[in-house]
């Protein structure tokens, strides 16, 4: 007879045990989160990123777009500055 076959289902990526730094998910976070983060109007968000002065959102689908959470802490550290 053949030996059994182990039952050990492994879903997604296989883990890196050597791997020395962390793994950092991006957030996306919405307008209102946005404006609450950088004390900024709806229309001088969007203004800003016409001009180029402010990161720019990533289309979700149909009309929902949303930010990078990294992004935005970026440009608020780069204001403190």
């Amino acid at each position: 007879m053949s030996s059994p076959v182990p039952k050990v289902a492994v879903v997604g990526e296989e883990i890196d045990k050597g791997a020395t730094e962390t793994r950092r998910v991006t957030r996306l976070i919405r307008l209102p989160e946005v404006q609450h983060r950088v004390g900024l109007g709806r229309s001088t968000i969007y203004r800003w990123m016409a001009e180029g002065k402010f990161p720019k959102p990533v289309p979700l689908g149909g009309y929902s777009v949303a930010w990078a959470e990294d992004e935005v802490e970026a440009w608020i550290a780069t204001r403190l500055k």
